[in-house]
């Protein structure tokens, strides 16, 4: 038998039960991608993390992400999530420096916030964001992730954004009518398909106390129905923010985001975006907690 460590991370939350869960994999050099895909099928969480050593002079790992049913290029919560584990229980913490994770959309440092010698939360800088058009009918698109065509907020375009992975951005008027939220999934995922989308992301800035801004996010293109706290989403939707002049030019802008509530897994991510230069510079950060660590059986020759 090969034996596999393989750890459920909460990610975005202090708490077990809630956030974002993501399986990680600490030590998946002798993995096959059949074997990744496998485990993450198996493990049956939103995303699931495989880490390797780097051919890269600054990276300190590879990191590849699957969901139950397909390899993607980026997850921010399961790069939090794998951040917290190497740091709690693999030592990083001690080394007190960014842990750098090579992915297949470019190198995403990660640093971690520490207070009194406890790790607080960890905040990975994602690559430059980039923002497009696209031509949808925009009842159509209200129809299909459950809302009424007047809960869509037409203070904001509805447009792709990414910093990583393709996002459609829904603006929606209340964190109400997105909690109200019934998606035709079959419907959104041809739309998804088609696109090339990762996640149709809704968002309000009339977001619940303690909020500035709140989200809910849908992927069953990728074989999520819906993802509980996205911080690939939540970062191209920084971008979005910046690109499309709805933030300040010239300022450093603080959000803290809500996401999850609507399915009984609230998280919270502490979102920077920097515009003091040409190019915005996007950072998603929180918290997370490792809720489960065991180890899985691989028969050796498979």
């Amino acid at each position: 038998m090969k034996l596999v460590n393989v750890y459920h991370v909460d990610a975005f939350t202090q708490d077990s039960f809630a956030g974002n869960p993501a399986g990680v994999v600490p030590d998946a050099d002798t993995l096959t991608v059949q074997q990744m895909q496998q485990i993450a099928n198996e493990l049956n969480l939103p995303e699931s993390a495989f880490l390797m050593a780097s051919d890269h002079p600054e990276a300190d790992f590879r990191i590849r992400y699957f969901t139950p049913t397909t390899e993607i290029n980026f997850c921010g919560h399961a790069t939090v999530g794998s951040t917290w584990l190497l740091a709690t229980e693999r030592g990083w913490l001690e080394k007190g420096r960014p842990i750098v994770f090579e992915t297949n959309v470019g190198l995403i440092p990660v640093t971690l916030d520490v207070e009194a010698g406890q790790l607080k939360k960890v905040t990975m800088t994602q690559i430059a964001p980039s923002v497009r058009e696209i031509e949808l009918d925009q009842a159509e698109v209200a129809r299909m992730v459950g809302i009424r065509p007047e809960d869509l907020d037409d203070h904001y375009p509805m447009k792709l954004a990414s910093t990583g992975g393709l996002h459609l951005l829904v603006p929606v008027r209340t964190h109400e009518a997105i909690d109200r939220a019934v998606p035709l999934f079959p419907e959104l995922e041809a739309l998804n398909r088609k696109h090339k989308i990762t996640t149709t992301h809704l968002f309000t800035w009339n977001g619940p106390q303690g909020y500035d801004v709140y989200t809910r996010d849908f992927a069953p293109a990728i074989g999520i129905p819906e993802d509980p706290v996205t911080g690939a989403a939540n970062g191209a939707l920084a971008g979005y923010f910046a690109l499309e002049g709805i933030l300040e030019k010239g300022s450093v802008h603080h959000l803290v985001v809500g996401q999850g509530h609507a399915i009984q897994r609230p998280g919270t991510l502490y979102v920077t975006v920097e515009m003091t230069g040409e190019t915005p510079v996007i950072r998603v950060g929180g918290a997370a907690h490792v809720t489960i660590a065991g180890q899985l059986r691989l028969k050796a020759e498979s």
